[in-house]
């Protein structure tokens, strides 16, 4: 990449520096805004913001804006710095997406996005103290901080016959935990709210502090049924800073193994929606056909979540010629087994009723909050990491088509995971097919970091785009690493879509996003 193939994106005397597909430069707080809309205004896409704390000879904080090229593979990340003043602009009420990147950075740093609409704490909940930062530098990851109490303040709705409903942070099943605020009149929800961070990890501090290889296992347990996609985001951001050539073999290997990692999920989700309207036919083969592809996952790697299989410089887990051929066959009796599923699930008028016009997205809903995955995809929006910033070895293998659909309803992002599902059988037959001879893994014992420099991972996780933003300092040490999974920009879309349905629709609506908890509580 050159400053030349970049030029309209860039302002005017703006000092760019360079690190592979990266251009990165300081503008003021001044012009942020206008820099940011501009560059919304010429399809740039904004993946994510973060913050650094610059502590040390130069002090202050440095906030990253981090906007993608689609199809260019390409990424113009602005920044301002903050020194001598907390408060920075907020871009909030010009790009939408940018609201809960801005409350994550105001919680976490105490720094304010002046101008930002509802500044409530976001993942740190009412009994953290307002005054503790755990994201500078100065606050030790082992600090056991004092309990306090202060009101949490949901929306309220008020009028005859109004009435709240809460359910959670406890649910009846076994699932992680999240508290919504249901304003009702009848049975119609009028305002659903959800409060979330129940699980928050303090990932971001971990990673400031374990070695790299305890690094990749954290990587593995931002959202445990991501765990390949989210440590192949990480490698491949590590890789990108240290310059480390992956095997060929090893890119083919790792589309193998996320696309099994997606393969079973939209197995399991397809399944549980149709559970949630009763129809057991198909909540049980969903089960059954995502507990196939589990025990493939073992078979290969020693993991029915994939974890081990992914490092830094490659994969640590083969597939042997005789598995390889044995996986194939095994793929296209699930693809006739699901195809059978699906004839009779798609002949059942009950189902489809329940599915149909059921938690509507709007596509202009889903342009302002920056969602992500099966949800954009099935209102129309055209965009795949896979496709539009390829990695691993996907590109090779003419991987090219977005599956899409447009009405937004819960039927809507069924059929996209049913047609994902069928694409992601056909990608791991041709890599299985063109999988290359030779090693899985390079040595990185003695793997030495670039300086002052910035590196992403991206990687389009079967929930969407999972993004891993890191920086390194004066000494090759890594500075800071931030994880976004794409729960963190489609959680908001599940309270935009829930207004106007009843009460009882709200299991089938929040299980076709199957959002993680955990991936958004990092």
């Amino acid at each position: 990449m050159t400053i030349e193939n970049i030029q309209q994106y860039l302002p005017k005397n703006a000092k760019v520096e360079i690190c592979d597909n990266i251009a990165f430069f300081e503008v003021s707080a001044f012009e942020i805004k206008e820099i940011a809309v501009d560059l919304q205004a010429k399809g740039a896409i904004m993946n994510l913001i973060s913050a650094t704390d610059e502590g040390g000879g130069q002090g202050g904080f440095n906030i990253w804006y981090v906007f993608g090229l689609p199809k260019k593979n390409i990424f113009i990340i602005p920044f301002i710095r903050l020194q001598h003043t907390t408060e920075f602009p907020s871009l909030t009420p010009a790009i939408h997406s940018a609201c809960n990147f801005e409350k994550k950075i105001h919680t976490f740093f105490g720094l304010t996005p002046v101008g930002h609409p509802d500044l409530r704490p976001i993942l740190l909940h009412e009994n953290w103290p307002v005054d503790v930062f755990p994201l500078r530098k100065d606050f030790d990851w082992q600090t056991k901080t004092k309990d306090v109490q202060r009101p949490y303040l949901f929306q309220k709705v008020e009028g005859e016959g109004v009435y709240e409903i809460p359910v959670g942070p406890i649910h009846a099943g076994i699932i992680e935990p999240g508290h919504f605020r249901f304003s009702v009149a009848g049975e119609e929800i009028l305002l659903l709210e959800a409060k979330l961070g129940f699980v928050h990890k303090g990932s971001e501090k971990l990673f400031e502090v374990l070695g790299l290889g305890d690094k990749v296992r954290l990587s593995e347990k931002i959202s445990g049924d991501s765990s390949f996609s989210h440590s192949l985001a990480f490698c491949q951001a590590v890789e990108q800073l240290s310059g480390v050539t992956v095997p060929e073999r090893a890119l083919y290997l790792r589309v193998i193994y996320a696309e099994l990692e997606r393969l079973a999920n939209h197995f399991g989700d397809i399944g549980a929606i149709m559970i949630d309207t009763g129809f057991n036919f198909g909540g049980a083969n969903g089960a059954r056909l995502r507990e196939i592809i589990m025990q493939i996952n073992e078979r290969l790697t020693g993991s029915r979540f994939l974890r081990g299989a992914g490092a830094i410089g490659g994969v640590l887990k083969d597939i042997n010629a005789k598995e390889a051929v044995a996986l194939g066959r095994h793929l296209e009796k699930i693809r006739k087994d699901f195809l059978e599923v699906i004839a009779i699930a798609e002949n059942s008028t009950s189902l489809l009723n329940r599915l149909t016009d059921t938690g509507v997205l709007l596509a202009k809903t889903a342009q302002d909050y920056g969602a992500l995955g099966v949800a954009a995809r099935a209102v129309g929006i055209i965009f795949d990491a896979r496709v539009d910033f390829p990695y691993a070895a996907y590109a090779k293998l003419d991987f090219n088509t977005v599956e899409t659909e447009s009405d937004g309803d819960v039927y809507g992002r069924f059929k996209v995971r049913i047609k994902e599902s069928f694409a992601s059988i056909n990608l791991i037959k041709n890599a299985l097919t063109k999988l290359p001879k030779g090693p899985v893994h390079v040595n990185i014992e003695n793997v030495v970091f670039k300086k002052n420099a910035l590196a992403l991972g991206v990687v389009e996780g079967w929930r969407g785009q999972i993004i891993y933003f890191i920086t390194t300092d004066a000494s090759g040490n890594i500075n800071k690493v931030t994880p976004c999974d794409p729960s963190f920009l489609n959680w908001p879309l599940v309270s935009e879509v829930g207004a106007g349905n009843v009460v009882p629709d709200f299991p089938l609506i929040n299980k076709s996003f199957n959002l993680s908890y955990s991936g958004n509580d990092v």
